[in-house]
Protein backbone atom coordinates (compact mmCIF):
# COMPACT_ATOMS: atom_id res chain seq x y z
CA UNK A 1 0.00 0.00 0.00
CA UNK A 2 1.58 3.23 -0.87
CA UNK A 3 2.33 5.54 2.31
CA UNK A 4 -0.63 8.43 0.53
CA UNK A 5 -3.03 6.03 1.32
CA UNK A 6 -1.68 5.30 4.55
CA UNK A 7 -1.57 9.37 5.81
CA UNK A 8 -5.58 10.42 5.14
CA UNK A 9 -8.35 9.26 5.90
CA UNK A 10 -11.32 8.05 4.62
CA UNK A 11 -15.06 8.58 4.81
CA UNK A 12 -18.50 8.22 2.85
CA UNK A 13 -21.19 10.67 2.15
CA UNK A 14 -24.47 8.53 1.30
CA UNK A 15 -27.39 10.41 -0.13
CA UNK A 16 -29.90 7.84 0.40
CA UNK A 17 -30.60 7.39 -3.32
CA UNK A 18 -33.55 5.59 -4.55
CA UNK A 19 -33.75 3.07 -7.28
CA UNK A 20 -36.80 2.23 -9.23
CA UNK A 21 -38.96 0.35 -7.75
CA UNK A 22 -38.34 1.08 -4.79
CA UNK A 23 -39.66 3.00 -1.51
CA UNK A 24 -37.94 5.95 -0.02
CA UNK A 25 -38.55 3.79 3.52
CA UNK A 26 -36.27 0.81 2.26
CA UNK A 27 -33.73 3.49 0.69
CA UNK A 28 -33.47 5.01 4.45
CA UNK A 29 -33.01 1.71 5.99
CA UNK A 30 -30.80 0.84 3.17
CA UNK A 31 -28.72 3.68 4.42
CA UNK A 32 -28.82 3.24 8.35
CA UNK A 33 -27.53 -0.47 7.25
CA UNK A 34 -24.63 1.03 5.01
CA UNK A 35 -23.68 2.55 8.10
CA UNK A 36 -22.96 -0.68 9.80
CA UNK A 37 -21.00 -1.86 7.16
CA UNK A 38 -19.07 1.16 6.88
CA UNK A 39 -18.19 0.90 10.68
CA UNK A 40 -17.68 -2.45 10.62
CA UNK A 41 -14.82 -1.74 7.44
CA UNK A 42 -13.07 1.11 9.15
CA UNK A 43 -14.54 4.33 7.60
CA UNK A 44 -13.70 7.40 9.86
CA UNK A 45 -17.58 9.32 8.91
CA UNK A 46 -20.76 8.68 8.13
CA UNK A 47 -22.08 11.32 6.69
CA UNK A 48 -25.67 11.69 5.37
CA UNK A 49 -27.40 14.44 2.98
CA UNK A 50 -30.11 17.24 2.60
CA UNK A 51 -32.26 16.84 -0.71
CA UNK A 52 -35.86 18.52 -0.74
CA UNK A 53 -38.46 17.12 -3.24
CA UNK A 54 -36.35 15.05 -5.04
CA UNK A 55 -38.15 11.61 -6.61
CA UNK A 56 -34.27 9.95 -6.40
CA UNK A 57 -33.48 10.95 -3.08
CA UNK A 58 -34.76 9.97 0.23
CA UNK A 59 -32.70 12.01 2.48
CA UNK A 60 -35.15 15.03 3.68
CA UNK A 61 -34.08 15.51 7.02
CA UNK A 62 -30.22 14.65 7.75
CA UNK A 63 -29.93 15.88 11.46
CA UNK A 64 -33.21 12.68 11.73
CA UNK A 65 -31.06 10.48 9.38
CA UNK A 66 -28.22 11.13 11.20
CA UNK A 67 -29.14 10.03 14.58
CA UNK A 68 -30.79 6.95 13.23
CA UNK A 69 -27.26 6.56 12.22
CA UNK A 70 -25.64 6.83 15.04
CA UNK A 71 -27.71 4.60 17.38
CA UNK A 72 -27.36 1.74 14.84
CA UNK A 73 -23.41 2.15 15.03
CA UNK A 74 -21.12 2.47 17.80
CA UNK A 75 -18.12 4.20 16.98
CA UNK A 76 -17.93 5.54 13.59
CA UNK A 77 -18.59 9.87 13.57
CA UNK A 78 -22.08 10.62 12.00
CA UNK A 79 -22.85 13.66 10.86
CA UNK A 80 -24.24 15.63 7.62
CA UNK A 81 -22.80 16.32 4.32
CA UNK A 82 -24.54 18.65 4.94
CA UNK A 83 -27.25 20.51 6.20
CA UNK A 84 -28.39 23.99 4.28
CA UNK A 85 -27.99 26.31 6.11
CA UNK A 86 -30.57 28.65 4.38
CA UNK A 87 -32.82 26.51 4.75
CA UNK A 88 -32.99 26.53 8.31
CA UNK A 89 -32.72 28.72 11.62
CA UNK A 90 -29.31 29.05 12.83
CA UNK A 91 -30.72 28.77 16.48
CA UNK A 92 -32.90 25.07 15.30
CA UNK A 93 -29.71 23.92 13.98
CA UNK A 94 -27.76 24.73 16.43
CA UNK A 95 -30.24 22.54 18.94
CA UNK A 96 -30.58 19.68 17.10
CA UNK A 97 -26.61 19.03 16.69
CA UNK A 98 -26.33 19.78 20.49
CA UNK A 99 -29.07 17.27 21.16
CA UNK A 100 -27.26 15.38 19.24
CA UNK A 101 -23.86 15.58 20.12
CA UNK A 102 -25.44 14.83 24.33
CA UNK A 103 -27.05 11.69 23.29
CA UNK A 104 -23.85 10.87 20.79
CA UNK A 105 -20.88 12.62 22.76
CA UNK A 106 -17.95 13.10 20.51
CA UNK A 107 -19.37 11.36 17.48
CA UNK A 108 -21.35 13.81 16.11
CA UNK A 109 -20.25 16.55 12.87
CA UNK A 110 -22.00 19.43 11.32
CA UNK A 111 -21.40 19.44 7.80
CA UNK A 112 -22.83 22.83 6.51
CA UNK A 113 -23.54 23.77 2.73
CA UNK A 114 -25.31 27.05 0.98
CA UNK A 115 -27.26 25.11 -1.57
CA UNK A 116 -30.41 26.38 -1.67
CA UNK A 117 -34.47 24.23 -2.89
CA UNK A 118 -33.40 22.59 -6.42
CA UNK A 119 -36.66 24.87 -7.61
CA UNK A 120 -38.82 28.16 -7.00
CA UNK A 121 -41.34 25.94 -5.31
CA UNK A 122 -39.28 24.14 -2.93
CA UNK A 123 -37.65 27.51 -1.89
CA UNK A 124 -40.98 28.78 -1.16
CA UNK A 125 -41.95 26.02 0.94
CA UNK A 126 -39.13 25.57 2.75
CA UNK A 127 -39.32 29.54 3.57
CA UNK A 128 -35.32 29.72 2.90
CA UNK A 129 -33.56 33.41 2.67
CA UNK A 130 -31.71 34.77 0.64
CA UNK A 131 -28.11 32.84 0.72
CA UNK A 132 -26.24 36.04 0.39
CA UNK A 133 -26.95 36.32 4.12
CA UNK A 134 -25.05 33.16 4.48
CA UNK A 135 -21.64 34.70 6.57
CA UNK A 136 -24.41 36.10 9.22
CA UNK A 137 -26.08 33.20 9.60
CA UNK A 138 -22.73 31.04 9.71
CA UNK A 139 -21.64 33.24 12.27
CA UNK A 140 -24.76 33.34 14.31
CA UNK A 141 -25.07 29.78 14.03
CA UNK A 142 -21.14 28.94 15.77
CA UNK A 143 -21.88 31.38 18.26
CA UNK A 144 -24.68 29.49 19.71
CA UNK A 145 -21.86 26.47 20.30
CA UNK A 146 -20.19 29.20 22.01
CA UNK A 147 -22.07 31.05 24.62
CA UNK A 148 -24.98 31.63 23.08
CA UNK A 149 -26.14 34.94 21.07
CA UNK A 150 -27.84 37.92 22.02
CA UNK A 151 -28.84 36.90 25.68
CA UNK A 152 -30.03 33.27 23.57
CA UNK A 153 -29.10 30.04 24.45
CA UNK A 154 -29.19 26.67 22.49
CA UNK A 155 -29.31 24.17 25.06
CA UNK A 156 -26.63 21.50 24.75
CA UNK A 157 -25.12 22.71 22.19
CA UNK A 158 -23.28 25.06 24.79
CA UNK A 159 -21.95 21.78 26.15
CA UNK A 160 -19.46 20.49 24.20
CA UNK A 161 -18.95 22.56 20.49
CA UNK A 162 -19.59 20.33 17.60
CA UNK A 163 -16.98 20.45 15.02
CA UNK A 164 -18.24 22.31 11.99
CA UNK A 165 -17.44 21.74 8.39
CA UNK A 166 -18.21 24.19 5.53
CA UNK A 167 -19.43 22.13 2.16
CA UNK A 168 -18.18 24.53 -0.75
CA UNK A 169 -16.43 25.22 -4.43
CA UNK A 170 -14.84 28.41 -5.84
CA UNK A 171 -14.99 31.60 -3.69
CA UNK A 172 -16.62 29.84 -1.11
CA UNK A 173 -13.52 28.32 0.38
CA UNK A 174 -12.27 31.22 0.83
CA UNK A 175 -15.49 31.54 3.65
CA UNK A 176 -13.93 28.36 4.98
CA UNK A 177 -10.80 29.92 5.35
CA UNK A 178 -12.06 33.28 6.97
CA UNK A 179 -14.17 31.64 9.32
CA UNK A 180 -11.60 28.80 10.14
CA UNK A 181 -13.06 25.98 9.27
CA UNK A 182 -12.35 22.51 7.76
CA UNK A 183 -13.11 22.30 4.18
CA UNK A 184 -15.18 19.82 1.83
CA UNK A 185 -14.73 20.44 -1.76
CA UNK A 186 -15.52 18.40 -4.95
CA UNK A 187 -14.30 19.02 -8.28
CA UNK A 188 -17.86 20.29 -9.77
CA UNK A 189 -16.33 22.88 -11.67
CA UNK A 190 -12.81 21.07 -13.24
CA UNK A 191 -10.46 19.44 -11.29
CA UNK A 192 -7.87 23.02 -11.87
CA UNK A 193 -10.67 25.17 -10.41
CA UNK A 194 -10.33 22.91 -7.01
CA UNK A 195 -6.75 22.88 -6.82
CA UNK A 196 -7.07 26.78 -7.14
CA UNK A 197 -10.04 26.91 -4.43
CA UNK A 198 -7.92 24.61 -1.74
CA UNK A 199 -4.84 26.76 -2.57
CA UNK A 200 -6.38 29.79 -2.15
CA UNK A 201 -7.85 27.75 1.42
CA UNK A 202 -4.65 27.15 2.57
CA UNK A 203 -3.17 31.04 1.77
CA UNK A 204 -5.89 32.85 3.78
CA UNK A 205 -6.61 30.44 6.30
CA UNK A 206 -7.15 31.89 9.93
CA UNK A 207 -7.16 29.59 12.98
CA UNK A 208 -10.04 29.62 15.18
CA UNK A 209 -11.77 27.80 17.49
CA UNK A 210 -13.09 25.27 14.84
CA UNK A 211 -9.64 24.35 13.74
CA UNK A 212 -6.06 25.44 14.40
CA UNK A 213 -4.81 24.78 10.63
CA UNK A 214 -6.45 24.06 7.00
CA UNK A 215 -7.90 20.75 6.77
CA UNK A 216 -9.15 19.82 3.50
CA UNK A 217 -11.51 17.05 2.68
CA UNK A 218 -12.05 16.22 -0.84
CA UNK A 219 -15.59 14.44 -1.83
CA UNK A 220 -15.40 12.16 -5.28
CA UNK A 221 -16.66 8.90 -6.52
CA UNK A 222 -14.76 5.91 -5.95
CA UNK A 223 -16.06 2.54 -7.79
CA UNK A 224 -13.87 -0.70 -7.54
CA UNK A 225 -14.76 -3.89 -9.43
CA UNK A 226 -13.39 -6.76 -11.25
CA UNK A 227 -12.45 -5.26 -14.52
CA UNK A 228 -12.31 -1.29 -15.22
CA UNK A 229 -15.58 -1.96 -17.77
CA UNK A 230 -17.71 -3.32 -15.11
CA UNK A 231 -16.92 -0.85 -12.87
CA UNK A 232 -17.73 2.23 -15.27
CA UNK A 233 -20.64 0.10 -16.44
CA UNK A 234 -22.06 0.44 -12.05
CA UNK A 235 -21.59 3.76 -13.03
CA UNK A 236 -23.93 4.64 -15.33
CA UNK A 237 -27.38 5.03 -13.46
CA UNK A 238 -25.65 8.38 -11.33
CA UNK A 239 -24.17 9.20 -14.70
CA UNK A 240 -27.56 9.33 -16.33
CA UNK A 241 -29.40 11.08 -13.20
CA UNK A 242 -26.73 13.81 -13.14
CA UNK A 243 -26.91 14.20 -17.11
CA UNK A 244 -30.79 14.09 -16.60
CA UNK A 245 -31.46 16.46 -13.87
CA UNK A 246 -29.28 18.83 -15.54
CA UNK A 247 -31.51 18.94 -18.65
CA UNK A 248 -35.05 18.32 -16.95
CA UNK A 249 -34.71 19.66 -13.80
CA UNK A 250 -35.09 16.27 -11.73
CA UNK A 251 -33.43 14.04 -10.12
CA UNK A 252 -35.00 10.92 -11.06
CA UNK A 253 -35.20 7.25 -9.24
CA UNK A 254 -32.02 5.03 -10.36
CA UNK A 255 -32.22 3.00 -13.20
CA UNK A 256 -30.23 -0.11 -14.52
CA UNK A 257 -27.25 0.05 -17.08
CA UNK A 258 -29.07 -2.33 -19.02
CA UNK A 259 -32.24 0.20 -19.28
CA UNK A 260 -29.77 3.27 -19.77
CA UNK A 261 -27.94 1.49 -22.74
CA UNK A 262 -31.06 1.44 -24.47
CA UNK A 263 -31.87 5.30 -23.64
CA UNK A 264 -32.49 7.67 -26.61
CA UNK A 265 -30.57 10.85 -25.34
CA UNK A 266 -30.21 14.01 -26.65
CA UNK A 267 -27.05 15.52 -27.54
CA UNK A 268 -26.24 17.82 -24.41
CA UNK A 269 -27.09 14.66 -22.74
CA UNK A 270 -24.82 12.71 -24.04
CA UNK A 271 -22.05 15.01 -23.56
CA UNK A 272 -22.66 15.51 -20.03
CA UNK A 273 -23.54 11.79 -19.45
CA UNK A 274 -20.22 10.97 -20.97
CA UNK A 275 -18.25 13.57 -18.76
CA UNK A 276 -19.51 12.39 -15.57
CA UNK A 277 -18.56 8.89 -15.93
CA UNK A 278 -15.00 10.14 -16.93
CA UNK A 279 -15.35 12.15 -14.17
CA UNK A 280 -15.36 9.27 -11.33
CA UNK A 281 -12.95 7.37 -10.07
CA UNK A 282 -13.06 3.27 -10.81
CA UNK A 283 -11.37 0.41 -12.18
CA UNK A 284 -9.81 -2.31 -10.11
CA UNK A 285 -8.17 -2.32 -6.80
CA UNK A 286 -4.76 -1.67 -8.28
CA UNK A 287 -6.38 1.05 -10.70
CA UNK A 288 -8.31 3.06 -8.29
CA UNK A 289 -5.64 3.05 -5.57
CA UNK A 290 -3.23 4.82 -8.37
CA UNK A 291 -6.33 6.82 -9.43
CA UNK A 292 -6.66 7.75 -5.33
CA UNK A 293 -2.83 8.66 -4.55
CA UNK A 294 -2.47 10.91 -7.43
CA UNK A 295 -6.07 12.85 -6.19
CA UNK A 296 -4.22 13.11 -2.78
CA UNK A 297 -0.64 14.41 -4.13
CA UNK A 298 -2.32 17.04 -6.38
CA UNK A 299 -4.90 17.88 -3.05
CA UNK A 300 -2.69 17.08 -0.42
CA UNK A 301 -6.38 16.52 0.76
CA UNK A 302 -6.37 15.60 4.94
CA UNK A 303 -9.29 13.36 3.82
CA UNK A 304 -11.05 11.59 0.91
CA UNK A 305 -14.89 11.66 0.86
CA UNK A 306 -16.40 8.50 -0.93
CA UNK A 307 -20.22 9.37 -2.56
CA UNK A 308 -20.59 6.27 -4.89
CA UNK A 309 -24.10 5.58 -5.97
CA UNK A 310 -25.57 2.77 -8.25
CA UNK A 311 -28.20 0.53 -8.64
CA UNK A 312 -26.70 -2.42 -7.73
CA UNK A 313 -26.80 -2.15 -4.31
CA UNK A 314 -24.62 -5.45 -3.36
CA UNK A 315 -22.40 -4.41 -6.32
CA UNK A 316 -22.05 -0.98 -4.33
CA UNK A 317 -21.37 -2.69 -1.16
CA UNK A 318 -18.71 -4.49 -2.45
CA UNK A 319 -16.77 -1.67 -3.97
CA UNK A 320 -16.89 0.23 -0.47
CA UNK A 321 -15.42 -3.12 0.94
CA UNK A 322 -12.74 -3.34 -1.43
CA UNK A 323 -12.38 0.00 -1.42
CA UNK A 324 -11.45 -0.08 2.70
CA UNK A 325 -8.97 -2.80 1.83
CA UNK A 326 -7.16 -0.74 -0.75
CA UNK A 327 -6.87 2.03 1.44
CA UNK A 328 -5.77 -0.32 4.45
CA UNK A 329 -8.44 0.01 6.47
CA UNK A 330 -9.57 -3.45 6.59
Amino acid sequence: MAAALDSVRFSILDRSRVRRGQTPAEALRETVEFARASEQWGYHRFWVAEHHSVPGVAGTAPTVLAAAVAAATTGIRVGTGGVMLPNHQPLVVAEQFGVLDALFPGRVDMGLGRSVGFTDGVRRALAHTDADDFDARLSELLDYFDAGRGGVHAGAAEAAPVPAFLLATGSGALRAARFGLPLVIAPVSGAQAMLDAIERYRDRFQPSTQAERPYVVVSTTVMVADSTAQARRLLLPEAWSSAYSRTRGEFPALISPTEIETLSMTDRQRRMFTAAVGDQIHGTEDEVAEALEQLIAHTGADEILVHTSTFDRAARLDSHRRLARVVGLS
